[in-house]
């Protein structure tokens, strides 16, 4: 009975090999559990790697060229439109009728007061001037004649030989005979005028034009034309005219007793031609321009200036000396105003893999400045001192505190402040440099 229980019957039954039902079940939760932590390691490293920020981008210093301020004379002066004109011009016509015989002077020649230029036919007045004599000699005898006369009447009146009417008679033929020889003095004086008038002669020192008459021509007194015309050369005025604005300066520097210096430069402002002196000035203001004439004088030795040229005067008002002088492409503007980017250089700590290094760099600094005298390519300012350092292009990558890199001339570039060189800038005016010649400072090394 007991064989047969099914607690015998497990009890005699042979160990198995299998593993229990739930040992699958067991490997899958395993499964699942690494599976997770594989997943929430890589979550971790994503959100790990999104969440770091990148290390900012240092930009790199800008490359720019630099100049100094320097101490040095500048002009302040103003500009002007005008004219060559002669202090003379002589438009010579002839003053008798008659047939030229000659012309004594080649175009273009320099000739000198007194000089005969062309002679006209002086035949006729010649004879006139010899029958105006005669007249003359003829009443002088006539009057004389009557004096003789009269010196006899008045012995016969004083011996009652004649009566005082025949005196009296003889007085007014002498007087008669007086005035006809005046008039016969005159038509001589005339007749020699007009004799004289046959030779024309220079009135001025100067240069003669072109040929306008040859010999043959019949010329007349009331022909307006002119023979010849004698333009005076040495010295020589300019005509130019300013605008009414700088009157009070001109005005200043003439009741001081200052002398002013007038340049005449070509149509381009390129080439100065001359240098002369202010003369003097129309007494009153042009209504329609707002300007005023001013004439300068030029002595013109070299014969650089010629009659009616057009030129470009520049009127130097007066000097500005021990100015702090910059190149005016080096300003700029913002609404407060005017402004320079002026290089300064410091130390500057840096930490790398090798450790600690220390450099000195270069920055710029914004400076406000205020503008005195200003020409196209060089300014004088305040606000800087001479020998300061200040940028003179790359402003549009400029900015206060940034770091610069100086160009050296010629290529090659260093670290720091300095006396630089290398491209224009372009600044609020343009950048437009190589303008004229007596724009730089006077002291300016």
């Amino acid at each position: 009975m007991v064989e047969n229980s099914p607690i015998a019957a497990r009890a005699a039954a042979p160990l198995s090999n299998e593993p229990p039902k739930h040992s699958g079940s067991f490997s899958a939760v395993w499964i699942v559990l690494g599976l997770a932590l594989v997943a929430a390691a890589i979550a971790a490293f994503v959100i790990y790697k999104h969440g770091k920020k990148p290390p900012a981008r240092v930009a790199p210093p800008t490359s720019v060229s630099t100049t100094n301020a320097v101490k040095g004379s500048i002009d302040e002066f103003v500009w002007g439109l005008g004219t060559v004109t002669p202090v003379y011009t002589a438009w010579i016509s002839p003053r008798v009728d008659g047939q030229i015989l000659k012309v004594n002077y080649t175009e273009g020649q320099m000739v000198t007061t007194n000089d005969l230029l062309a002679e006209i036919d002086p035949s006729p007045y010649q004879a006139l001037a010899l029958q105006a004599e005669g007249q003359l000699a003829r009443d002088k005898a006539q009057m004389e004649g009557a004096n003789v006369d009269l010196d006899r009447f008045r012995l016969a009146f004083e011996k009652k030989a004649v009566p005082k009417q025949q005196v009296d008679d003889q007085i007014a033929l002498v007087h008669q005979y007086g005035g006809a020889v005046k008039v016969d003095e005159g038509q001589v004086s005339n007749a020699t005028v007009q004799l004289a008038y046959c030779y024309i002669h220079a009135p001025i020192n100067g240069r003669t034009g072109l040929r306008m008459i040859d010999p043959g021509n019949i010329v007349h007194a009331a022909n307006t034309n002119a023979l010849v015309v004698v333009a005076q050369l040495r010295p020589i005025t300019v005509v130019f005219s300013v605008g009414e604005d700088y009157l009070p300066a001109i005005q200043r520097q003439l009741q001081a007793g200052h002398p002013m210096t007038v340049e005449a430069w070509d149509h381009a402002q390129k080439q100065k031609l001359a240098t002369g002196k202010f003369l003097t000035m129309d007494n009153m203001i042009a209504t329609s321009t707002g300007t005023i004439a001013i004439k300068a004088m030029f002595e013109n030795n070299d014969l650089e200036l010629y009659p009616n040229q057009f030129v470009n005067p520049k009127l130097i008002i007066d000097t500005v000396s021990n100015a702090t002088l910059i190149p005016t492409a080096a300003i700029q503007l913002n609404p407060q105003g005017a402004f320079v980017y002026v290089v300064t250089n410091r130390e500057v700590t840096l930490t790398n893999q090798s450790g600690t290094v220390t450099t000195n760099e270069s920055f710029v600094n914004m400076r406000p400045i205020t503008e005195i005298v200003s020409h196209e390519d060089v300014t004088s300012v305040d606000g800087l001192a001479p020998g300061e350092v200040i940028a003179t292009d790359n402003f549009n990558k400029l900015g206060d505190g940034a770091q610069v890199r100086v160009r050296q001339p010629g290529g090659g570039q260093r670290r720091g402040g300095g006396g630089g060189g290398g491209e224009a800038g372009q600044g609020k005016h343009g950048g437009k440099n190589g303008g004229n010649k007596d724009k730089a400072p006077k002291d300016q090394p």
